[in-house]
């Protein structure tokens, strides 16, 4: 698949090229921004000299790139030369890549291949990077796994009560993250218990929950997309995962393009870049078109400026301004949900969604006006009122919500200075709040501005 953006596909949509770590800030600038033109150089690190000698043992030697970090967005890759559109920006040979055949050709082989029903492959990865983990210096993946985070900042990760604090449709995702993962350690304890002959200690310290996060969250932030063809030896589900050392320390910038694949004649993981990038700069990629919400929950930051960043709008906000007395509304309801009108209604920096004035066009309808609901759906103007009156209502809804975040605002502030311990993970949480909030002052504006032109 060659892609801008988007690698593998997820529970959730389509996820791309990613990774979160704890050693970079939890919030980040774009890649637009002059401060980011600067980087620290950081190949000489003991963790990135033994990387190198590794790649170069498995016949991967980079001359466009080196690690280093950059205000803003932390560890990532810097430009050597200055890079042109169309230009290769890295490509790692197959043998530096860790994928279900790594695991399947290890001592792990054995044991998948008789386990019933097959383990998927993720559990697959996910079991590979706890045994090697576990081994310490004596694992070949040594030089990969000593530059992976320790931890993760994903909601998965985070502490309930900082959970707590999330938006409402964000914290029901990832109170759902939270339950797969424990469904899936849940799970993978049978076969966990049959690697025992592996290993000198009880396989319930090894592999336990913790572990198993650990390395569920380095698949999921991390991971590139590269299908494999189904095994007997697998579950059926899509077999495309792909962790990428080296690779994977690239950086988001939704203002980048770049195509990215597997090509099977090089057999090489290879991402070009679709803009230039002059030297000494960072080289960004672009994970996928992602509000702060979905990188939050699968990466772990949130950025700052993000051109696709909203605040979603429920139901009950939806229709909280609306006349209680309208006995027409149950049926309006009915109609958004049927026509697919009731979700992904958005605030973002250019002011209410389309969709969202489109939603309240329809409840607004008069009486005398229902009967034009179909029109309202396919974006003609009924009447003067009409319009105004949803403009009314979805500058109520903002100024609700600019209020409800602005009271978060505060209590996160207050919890910062209460939970010293949380202070990482509360300014992750008020990085995004305070996202949210520049979006919605925003819309009130332009929202003010399409007032006016009704007085």
């Amino acid at each position: 698949m060659m892609l801008r953006i988007i690698l593998r596909p997820s529970s959730s949509g389509s996820r791309s090229l990613g990774r979160c770590r704890p050693e970079k800030p939890l919030w980040r600038r774009s890649g637009d921004a002059k401060e980011l033109q600067a980087g620290m150089n950081e190949s000489y690190k003991p963790e990135f000299i033994e990387l190198k000698k590794w790649l170069k043992d498995r016949k991967f030697e980079d001359a466009n790139l080196i690690p280093a970090r950059f205000p803003g967005t932390g560890r990532g890759l810097m430009s050597k030369t200055s890079l042109q559109a169309g230009q290769m920006i890295i490509s790692l040979p197959e043998s530096c890549l860790l994928t279900t055949d790594t695991v399947i050709r290890s001592y792990l082989g054995a044991y998948i291949a008789k386990w019933q029903p097959p383990p998927s492959p993720l559990l697959a990865l996910c079991a590979f990077l706890v045994s090697e983990k576990h081994a310490g210096n004596q694992s070949p993946w040594k030089p990969y796994l000593e530059v992976l985070p320790e931890a993760y900042t994903c909601p998965v990760c985070l502490e309930p009560e900082v959970v707590n604090l999330l938006p409402r449709p964000l914290k029901a995702k990832a109170r759902e993250q939270r339950t797969h993962v424990r469904e899936f350690f849940t799970s993978s304890r049978g076969f966990f218990s049959s690697l025992q002959p592996l290993f000198s200690q009880a396989v319930e310290s090894i592999f336990s929950h913790s572990a198993l996060l650990w390395a569920w969250c380095t698949v999921n932030t991390r991971a590139v997309y590269m299908k494999r063809p189904p095994r007997p030896c697998l579950s059926a589900e899509p077999d495309t995962y792909a962790l990428a050392p080296y690779l994977d320390l690239l950086n988001h910038s939704p203002r980048v393009q770049v195509k990215a694949a597997f090509n099977e004649e090089t057999r090489c993981y290879e991402i070009r870049t679709a803009t230039s990038c002059r030297k000494h700069e960072e080289v960004f990629i672009c994970y996928g078109p992602h509000d702060n919400h979905r990188l939050l929950l699968e990466y772990g930051f949130v950025p700052v400026r993000n051109p696709h960043a909203c605040v979603y709008v429920s139901e009950d906000t939806l229709v909280k301004y609306l006349p209680s007395t309208d006995k027409q509304m149950n049926k309006k309801i009915s109609i958004l949900k049927d026509h697919d009108f009731i979700e992904n209604l958005t605030f973002g920096w250019d002011g209410p969604s389309w969709r969202l004035l489109t939603a309240l066009k329809l409840l607004c309808l008069e009486a005398e006006e229902f009967t034009c609901w179909k029109k309202v759906l396919l974006g003609e103007i009924i009447s003067d009122t009409n319009e105004k009156t949803s403009l009314d209502i979805a500058q109520k809804i903002c100024h609700y919500f600019i209020e409800e975040t602005n009271a978060v605002l505060q209590k996160v502030s207050h919890m910062k200075d209460e939970e010293s311990a949380l202070i990482n993970q509360l300014t992750l949480v008020e990085t995004l709040w305070t996202e949210e909030l520049k979006i919605l002052q925003a819309s009130a504006e332009i929202l003010t501005s399409l007032q006016t032109a009704f007085t």
